[in-house]
Parts: structure tokens; C-alpha cells; sequence
């Protein structure tokens, strides 16, 4: 190995090693290699920086993060969460059970782990403490369902795979519904299973027929808001990225005009904190590109895919080291960072080795989403410790048998690739 790459590797872990924001690592060391190292003029990263962020595929991550902020603001997550305790909620664990359920609608709707873990997991800690819930079983299941957000369409990492591959968008969407209905089911199970154990859980009474009726009916517009999304897109009717514009449309006209909870005093700030997450966004996508610029004039992804190729022959065994290089990656660094940074790496390897671009890319999502959860820098784990007040050594011991749940699934997709692929070949016609 050349002694310029053993240096960039020196200080991109240095870097984060030192809580360094992620966006200036990646910055300065892909100016750092541009410049020093391939003796390119730094005005390039000019251009570099304004192509990376003059993308129209990403509008679309700009509005379902707006989307998500408009129902955190509103009552539209109190509207899932109470159709997903009439669901389950008067099963052994239901509350839990109800409390993954509302992570899967959550995630239909906003793309992003974070926002998933803020909006329920804030309302349903508490609640799952006042029915008498083992406070470590509590903080370990809503601090890994939530990666519902970034498994269920629409995803905003799978957004950005896609940007980076070209592989269809809309297509791309339908590899996540099987892996996320696995994860609720798998957790789901577990939560019941260890619910039946402990007497003390306050079980809610089963709910009648005009009660269920009711839920659904206050619940409706909330229940919609997901429909419209994938009905418009699978319809036809319009894109991934005009799906975005119009969720944000209807949520802000249901909120303000159907469900009278958002005053229009209220738009405003929702706005701009949508546009200080977006800008977060756009700054990490804008440092991580002069990074890959770097990578590309190097020609890195080429030298290490001929690497591996040399010591490994064997579909499997490249599915099982980079499932788990992905698993140690998510453990230091955001899924943002993670999915651009590696997928012109990885990408280029996967024709040699006949794996699907799509089965690839839900499988770098669901691997890198688990990171979320994973210690040390797990952002997941930071959030939930907050809202229970508990450090993180609790936390991360509480999400161990959560976290071995999550591996399970991901190795079942991991090797049933058709499992994976199932529904974009009905849906969409789909030859891979």
C-alpha cells in the first residue's frame, strides 16, 4: 500500500477519532489527497462541491424530511400510535408490539432513523414506564425499532444509494416493505414472548368494536398519508420526487385545516428547522463528495476491487465481509456518510461477484441503519438516554438482544436474495 493512502487512512480515522463533524474530515482530507497527493488545481473542489449538491433526485430527500418534521409538529404521530395500540395493544407486550408497529407507519412517511426514534420513542418510553414495561426492555426495543425509518420507503439512504448508482428509485423502494415487515414481525414475537414473563406489565383491556371503529376514523387522514405516497408513485400518478412535495402538501393541509393542531404561526418554524436538516444534509453530501473526488482520481475503487477479487473467489464469503465491514462502519459513522462514501467503492465489485445492485443497497441500508443502535457512536443510543435518563453503557446493554434480532434478519436477506427482490420483480417488472 502507497504511503499517501496509509496517511489519508491516518487521518480520516484520526479525525473521527477526535468527534471531528464528519463533513469537515471528509473535506479537508479530500482536499488534502486533491492537492498534495494528485497535484489537481483546489479550485476543482469548487465545482466538485456545487455538482454534488445541483441534484434534483435530491429534492426528494429535502421534502420527506420537511414531511417528517410537519407530523412531529402535529398530532399525526399521536393518530399512528393510537391505530397501532387498537392493533395490539391488548396483547401480551402489545404496547411494545404497538410501539414497533408505529415505527413502521413513522417510517413510511419520514426516511430517517433520528426522526423515528424523536417521535415515538419520546411518546412511547414514558408510556411503556407507566404500564409497568421493564425500564431495560423499554429503552432496547424503541431504540432499535426505529430503524424502521431508514428500511421503510421512502429511505433516505436509499434515496442517496440510488443517486449514486442510477438504479430506479421507485424500483429500489419495494426491496425495503419484506426486510421491515421481518424486522416488526421478528421484534414483535420477541416483545410477546418476553411480555408473557412478567406479571407486573399492565396489559390493556381489548378494545370493542365502536372503539376500534372510532380509532380508525380519527386516524384516517393520518393513515392516508402513506397511501398517497405509494399509491401516487406505483399508480403512476407521479414520481418519487413529486411524492415528496405532495406529502408535505397534504400534511400541512391536514394539520392546519382537517386536524386544527399546527397554527399557521407554527409553519414558519417547521420550515426552517426542515431547512437546517436539510442544509446538515447537504453539507455531509458536499464534503463527502470532494472525498470520493479524491477516491475517483486515484482510482481507489478499482485498486481495491481487483484486491479483493484476488483473495476472494466466493459470492458468499464477499456478502459476509462486507456485511460485516458494514456492521464496524455504522458503529462510527452516520448512514448519510457511510452510503456515499462507500458505494462507488463497493459498487463495482458487485458485477464480479453477480450480486444485484438493489439486494446490495438494502442490504448497505440495513446494515449501516443497525449502526444506528450499535455502540460507540450509535445516534440512536444517545437519543433514547436522553428521553430515559440513562447513560450509555445502560442503554447499549439494553439493546443487545434487540441488535441480535436485527442480525438474524439481515443475515436471513443477507442470503435469500430473492426474498429481497420478490417484490420488485411482481411489482415492477424488475430482471435483476
Amino acid at each position: 500500500m502507497e504511503t499517501s493512502y496509509l496517511m489519508i487512512i491516518a487521518l480520516l480515522l484520526g479525525g473521527l477519532a477526535a468527534t471531528v463533524p464528519v463533513f469537515i474530515v471528509l473535506f479537508a482530507i479530500g482536499l488534502i489527497g486533491l492537492v498534495f497527493f494528485t497535484g489537481i488545481d483546489p479550485m476543482i473542489t469548487v465545482e466538485v462541491l456545487y455538482r454534488s449538491m445541483d441534484r434534483f433526485s435530491l429534492i426528494v430527500v429535502l421534502f420527506f424530511v420537511l414531511c417528517g418534521n410537519i407530523m412531529t409538529t402535529g398530532t399525526i404521530v399521536e393518530k399512528l400510535i393510537k391505530t397501532a395500540n387498537v392493533l395490539v395493544g391488548f396483547l401480551p407486550g402489545g404496547l411494545a408490539m404497538a410501539g414497533v408497529l408505529a415505527c413502521g407507519f413513522f417510517g413510511a412517511i419520514s426516511g430517517s432513523t433520528v426522526a423515528t426514534v424523536v417521535a415515538i420513542g419520546g411518546f412511547m418510553i414514558p408510556a411503556l414506564l407507566e404500564h409497568r414495561y421493564p425500564e431495560r426492555f423499554t429503552v432496547g426495543i424503541m431504540t432499535t425499532a426505529p430503524i424502521l425509518g431508514v428500511v421503510i420507503p421512502p429511505s433516505i439512504s436509499m434515496i442517496l444509494y440510488a443517486m449514486v448508482t442510477n438504479v430506479p428509485l421507485e424500483t429500489f423502494f419495494l426491496t425495503g416493505f419484506i426486510p421491515g415487515i421481518l424486522i416488526m414481525a421478528a421484534m414483535s414475537l420477541y416483545a410477546w414472548w418476553y411480555c408473557r414473563q412478567q406479571p407486573e406489565i399492565i396489559t390493556m383491556p381489548k378494545p370493542t368494536l365502536p372503539q376500534v371503529l372510532a380509532t380508525f376514523r380519527e386516524s384516517f387522514w393520518a393513515l392516508m398519508l402513506p397511501v398517497l405516497i405509494f399509491g401516487g408513485i406505483y399508480s403512476g400518478t407521479f414520481t418519487a420526487n413529486e411524492a415528496a412535495v405532495v406529502a408535505c402538501f397534504y400534511a400541512f393541509f391536514v394539520e392546519i385545516v382537517i386536524h386544527r393542531d399546527m397554527r399557521l404561526a407554527e409553519v414558519k418554524k417547521v420550515i426552517v428547522s426542515s431547512a437546517v436538516t436539510s442544509a446538515t444534509l447537504l453539507i455531509i453530501v458536499a464534503g463527502a463528495s470532494v472525498f470520493g473526488e479524491y477516491l475517483t482520481f486515484e482510482q481507489i475503487p478499482g485498486k481495491i476491487t481487483n484486491a479483493v477479487v484476488d483473495h476472494i473467489q466466493a459470492q458468499w464469503l464477499f456478502l459476509l465481509a462486507t456485511g460485516i465491514l458494514l456492521l464496524v462502519i455504522g458503529m462510527f459513522m452516520d448512514i448519510i456518510s457511510a452510503t456515499i462514501i462507500l458505494t462507488p467503492i463497493l459498487y463495482p465489485m458487485l458485477h464480479r461477484f453477480g450480486i444485484d445492485p438493489m439486494h446490495f443497497g438494502l442490504l448497505m441500508t440495513v446494515n449501516l441503519g443497525i449502526g444506528y443502535a450499535t455502540p460507540p457512536l450509535g445516534v440512536s443510543l444517545y437519543i433514547a438516554g436522553a428521553v430515559a435518563n440513562r447513560n450509555i453503557l445502560y442503554v447499549t446493554r439494553a439493546v443487545m438482544p434487540f441488535l441480535l434480532i436485527q442480525v438474524g434478519v439481515l443475515a436471513l436477506l443477507t442470503f435469500w436474495p430473492d426474498l429481497v427482490l420478490w417484490l420488485p420483480r411482481w411489482l415492477a417488472d424488475y430482471g435483476g
